[in-house]
């Protein structure tokens, strides 16, 4: 164990030092003239890997997400979205203060997306309600759970939205953790949709950056709302390059993660004073109950930083872990053992 172990995200990963030395050693050019070979060479592998038409490199997933909107819907139209959605709960209201779209939020159960509760929200448009302009999904789905939306699923929401022309776009900063899980390729988690965005920063590792992916038409548009998001890059390789190595090496060994996660919680969900429901650890992600009557959230995120174990406070008794690439067994069985001693002492 050296410094903190860190369980609050994915994202407080640090670059690996072969991606330090791929930053270094990167062709550099003005990315905004298209003259960057490192950023094409990303854009042209993650499209095909997701298999879109192409792809474009932006600062984060929430500009991802904001430029997909912008490129989907209008201002004033309504967007179908998961309660406890990223893009409906931790962008800012960035969809009503930036792309001006009205969110209608559904119920997610266990990952599941109603396609017949969907079809119920569905609006037309008229004088007093506003026209659904786009159905988004996430997969993972809820940060705080990680659950695997089933391709099944994707494909009824397909379809009813085929049926309405309405455009599917799919959330899927955790996308490859939902893909190694299930054995199946990037691409087809996304055939069902109509663009996709991913994350670099999660559990991929990278310093910086997302992608997001769709027609070639899509694309185009996306640089000009980037631009206007003030997100347009110059020599962007620098961030380009540390994602090309992630593409090569991070994917695949995200099923370490789930694997320990899901151990680790095992471990975790015979503790007296916790509890954890196993159906949602499916990934990477897991939220343990606190069912002590003396412990909160608050005092058991305390104590544990006191044993330089950090974890995330979600509720009044509930805590977030992730398990990424900088966390070993090891980690997992000294966490294990300081949260016995402080909830059971």
């Amino acid at each position: 164990m050296f410094g903190y172990i860190d369980l609050r995200s994915d994202t407080v990963t640090l670059p690996n030092p072969q991606m330090m030395e791929a930053i270094a050693n990167a062709s550099l050019g003005d990315d905004i003239m298209g003259e960057d070979a490192t950023v094409n060479e990303l854009q042209r592998r993650a499209s095909e890997l997701l298999g879109m038409e192409e792809a474009l490199l932006v600062i984060s997933g929430t500009m991802a997400n904001q430029v997909a909107i912008m490129g989907l819907a209008q201002r004033g139209q309504e967007i179908i979205v998961g309660l406890d959605s990223h893009i409906f709960n931790l962008e800012g209201a960035a969809m009503a203060a930036v792309a001006q779209v009205q969110a209608r939020p559904i119920n997610v159960q266990n990952g599941y997306y109603n396609p017949e509760e969907i079809e119920t929200l569905l609006s037309s448009g008229d004088i007093q309600k506003a026209k659904t302009a786009l159905i988004s999904l996430e997969n993972t789905y809820n940060l705080n759970e990680g659950q695997i939306v089933s391709i099944d699923n994707m494909k009824d929401i397909k379809q009813l939205a085929e049926i309405h022309n309405i455009p599917v776009y799919l959330d899927g900063a955790r996308i490859f953790n939902a893909a190694v899980e299930l054995g199946l390729k990037p691409s087809e988690l996304c055939r069902h949709v109509d663009a996709v965005q991913f994350c670099l920063t999660k559990g991929l590792g990278c310093p910086l950056g997302s992608i997001l992916a769709g027609s070639k038409e899509f694309i185009n548009e996306a640089k000009m709302n980037r631009q206007r998001l003030g997100g347009g890059m110059r020599q962007a390789g620098i961030i380009a390059a540390p994602g090309l190595y992630a593409l090569d090496h991070m994917i695949d060994r995200l099923i370490d993660d789930n694997k320990k996660a899901y151990k680790f919680a095992q471990k975790l969900s015979i503790i007296e004073g916790i509890t954890i429901n196993m159906k949602n650890v499916q990934t990477n992600i897991i939220s343990l109950n606190i069912t002590r009557e003396e412990m909160d959230a608050e005092k058991l995120t305390s104590l544990l930083k006191e044993k330089k174990i950090k974890v995330k406070n979600i509720g009044k008794k509930r805590i977030r872990m992730i398990v990424h690439y900088l966390i070993s067994e090891e980690d997992l069985e000294f966490v294990y053992h300081n949260i016995k001693k402080i909830v059971e002492q």
